[in-house]
């Protein structure tokens, strides 16, 4: 039933290169970074009024309407991407019902007519979002913005579409949002929502609060120095300046009041008095808390590990750095996890050689299998990328106390000006050890399925927490994706606004090497076959990841929208037999 071919649309829409290109680019355009360090009191900035989005039909020279098509041109359940002149609206029919919204997905742009349209929503070939057809809201992440939606009005068998040009030409749509009742009230060392981390989870949590009304007070703090970035940016795209990767620009936290600590870390957690105590003695109570601090990269423990020149991928300056030192040079890569991998692909090009050294005997085969994990890998060596498997490293060698030589267990030397270190990662909670918050043995906090912690009022979202996971009989897992991110933080904040919200987001997640995107949907863990439709070789194909007789996940490369496909019958509470994709 997954490989009914799609009604022919009478317009066929080519996507251009460089449309496809635009996959790996910056997901909201250029912004501009807060540099706001703290020290002393003066931890507010001044908030400005700068309203996003005003009415799009609020000037009549704005606005376009134009005859797109006759009502029998659409049969049910189909999707047309349409001109307006000025831009292009994607024109849906179901349920005898027309609706028209923005044709691009927000988040990277992808052509939202080959995606997958299902009960009221359509999800994104690319990357899983999903949106509502009649309102446009996002339903489903990654990404941050609404698309637009556009009048669609019926006369003499024709369909019509009204939209304003600056919502066909931008294509996305923030949703209304609530800004704080007064600031200047407020004690500084007080906040009615206090979020540690600003990852995704953090973000999407303090945009829900001000989007379903919320208008309290919210402090978010970091580490880093930055505003929320594409994280995954960091290794696909490792050039990328900070202000080219913001989530959202500046403006946005002054407009809707949502305060920003940076370089900010939180030492310890006082459940009893609702107060978080900051490294450098600073004290802030809370009413509700959301712990989103996600995780931390593993170091190596050879000996030589703290030698110049051996990087973990933490922050933006870090992946820029490894770009100017690796260039022309040798790179030795610790580890074939998705962050190592894909540091080699974008290395390749640019360094002298690129190393890798795994444990493992295939690239990704707990996560992938076997079958793909190798043909992963010849695609790499074709690109001059040389694996050294089953082995790790038992030293790091200097020269004038920089990088000069890794040396291996099996014996081998490898010449290296860079090694990159991509050994997994571990939750970054050690600051609750004491708090009383439940934390499990390997350091992930655990919450139940509307984000919570053992303790009222505390939430916990992203990559450092175990949730109970819908698609597998509310198993707890550890899902660490930036899509999965996003869903936690909205989940944690319908919740501490007492709407009872629970998680059954189906997880998606993405990799890019080489121009080739391997998609992936589900939770394959414990995976006891994989069955491969289409070509390997080719790098064409679909695999789908089976527990006993049941579909448990899928990846695909080349082969759009299956991944989505699969994703929205996951979501809808089907189950997909292995009898049905043999």
């Amino acid at each position: 039933f997954l490989f009914v071919p799609a009604v022919e649309v009478k317009i066929e829409v080519v996507i251009p290169e460089k449309e496809r290109s635009k996959e790996e680019m910056s997901p909201n355009g250029k912004a501009s970074p807060l540099i706001y360090k703290v020290n002393g009191t003066a931890r507010h900035y001044h908030l400005e009024e700068h309203p996003i989005a005003s009415n799009p039909y609020h000037n009549p020279k704005d606005v376009v309407e134009a005859s797109v098509c006759h009502v029998k041109d659409l049969e049910n359940g189909q999707m047309r991407e349409v001109d307006l002149g000025c831009g292009k609206a994607l024109l849906i029919k179901e349920s005898g019902e027309f609706h028209a919204v923005g044709h691009k997905c927000p988040h990277y742009g992808a052509p939202l007519v080959k995606g997958v349209l299902s009960k009221g929503r359509v999800r994104c070939p690319w990357h899983g979002a999903c949106f509502s057809i009649s309102t446009g809201d996002i339903e489903d992440f990654p990404g941050l913005d609404s698309l637009p939606r556009f009048q669609v009005k019926i006369e003499k068998e024709k369909v019509y579409i009204r939209a304003s040009k600056q919502a066909l030409q931008t294509q996305r749509r923030t949703k209304m949002m609530a800004k704080c009742i007064s600031l200047s009230n407020y004690n500084l060392s007080s906040t009615n929502v206090l979020i540690i981390g600003a990852g995704a989870a953090g973000l999407v949590c303090a945009e829900t609060l001000r989007q379903e009304g919320f208008s309290d007070r919210i402090v978010m703090c970091t580490m880093d120095r930055h505003l929320p970035y594409d994280r995954p940016k960091l290794s696909k795209s490792m050039d990328s300046h900070p202000e080219q990767i913001a989530l959202r620009p500046k403006e946005f936290f002054r407009t809707y009041d949502i305060e920003v600590l940076t370089e900010m870390q939180v030492a310890a957690v006082d459940i009893k008095n609702k107060t978080a105590v900051f490294k450098d003695g600073f004290k802030m109570e809370y009413n509700k808390l959301l712990i989103a601090t996600g995780n931390m990269p593993k170091a190596l423990s050879c000996k030589g590990k703290e030698v110049e020149n051996v990087f973990n991928i933490r922050t933006p300056e870090d992946a820029n750095r490894v770009v100017k030192l690796a260039t022309s040079k040798n790179v030795v890569i610790v580890g074939a996890s998705f962050l190592g991998m894909e540091v080699a692909a974008y290395l390749a090009e640019r360094a002298h050689s690129v190393s890798l050294v795994e444990l493992e005997e295939v690239p990704f085969k707990k996560f992938f299998g076997e079958r793909v994990g190798r043909t992963v890998m010849k695609m790499f060596e074709s690109n001059r990328v040389k694996f050294y498997m089953q082995t790790e490293v038992l030293e790091l060698r200097e020269q004038e106390g920089k990088l000069k030589e890794v040396v291996l267990k099996s014996g081998k030397v490898l010449r290296a000006d860079v090694c990159v270190v991509g050994v997994g990662a571990v939750p970054a909670t050690g600051f609750l050890k004491q708090s009383g918050v439940n934390i499990d043995s390997k350091g992930f906090i655990v919450v139940n399925k509307m984000m919570q912690t053992n303790i009222p009022g505390v939430f916990a979202a992203g990559d450092a927490v175990m949730f109970p996971l819908a698609l597998r009989n509310n198993k707890k897992v550890n899902v660490p994706h930036w899509q999965m991110a996003h869903m936690h933080g909205r989940v944690a904040a319908l919740n501490m606004l007492a709407h009872g919200m629970e998680i059954s987001t189906v997880p998606y997640l993405w990799t890019a090497m080489f121009g080739k995107s391997i998609r992936y949907a589900g939770h394959g863990e414990g995976f006891d076959d994989v069955v491969i439709q289409g070509d390997l070789d080719e790098l064409k194909f679909v695999a789908f990841y089976t527990k006993s007789d049941e579909v448990v996940a899928v990846a695909s490369v080349n082969y759009d929208p299956i991944v989505s496909k699969v994703a929205e019958v996951l979501a809808a509470g089907r189950t997909i037999r292995k009898r049905d994709v043999e």
